[in-house]
């Protein structure tokens, strides 16, 4: 069987996976990291999204020896080791962007990456950057709110250039 080494949220992890073994079933099944989500097994509701080397990927589409060597983070990852939410979190939270819950990890993850490659979002390119996940609980309004909160506290943690 194949080894796979990457760092999760931070840390060093090897694995002995089958060659088949799914980026999704490591995190889940061999980590223990369940806040990443199997929705569909077809790659189209986005609750499995997670971040590699920073950008948004669904890893229900990954083999986990493809993301050897990268830096995966996933829902677990976001928050401070005190507990302090991450903005987009904490927005989720605050605008209720959320019901049942088991779409959030990977809305909130998919959402990041949005606005970390968007320099202007406004609810028309957030309810387009989110077309990937789905929710199958809300109408999208409150996720949409809790995306451009999100966005805008995120850009005011961002230290300013000094000058």
């Amino acid at each position: 069987m194949p080894t796979v080494s990457l760092q999760v949220n931070g840390k060093s992890v090897t694995r002995e996976v089958e060659g088949r073994t799914l980026l999704v079933q490591l995190l889940r099944e061999h980590l223990g990291l369940t806040g990443t989500h199997v929705g569909c097994d077809t790659s189209q509701c986005g609750a499995c999204v997670v971040h590699i080397d920073g950008q948004s990927v669904k890893s229900c589409t990954l083999l986990a020896v493809q993301a050897g060597g990268t830096e995966v983070t996933t829902i677990e990852g976001l928050a401070a080791a005190d507990g302090t939410l991450h903005p987009m979190q904490a927005a989720f939270r605050e605008h209720h962007g959320l019901q049942c819950g088991y779409c959030t990890p990977g809305m909130v993850m998919a959402a990041i990456d949005l606005v970390q490659t968007h320099e202007h979002l406004d609810e028309h390119s957030v309810r387009e950057g989110l077309e990937g996940n789905i929710c199958r609980c809300t109408g999208y309004h409150n996720i949409v709110k809790a995306v451009l909160a999100g966005a805008d506290a995120m850009r005011a943690d961002v230290p300013k250039a000094a000058e």
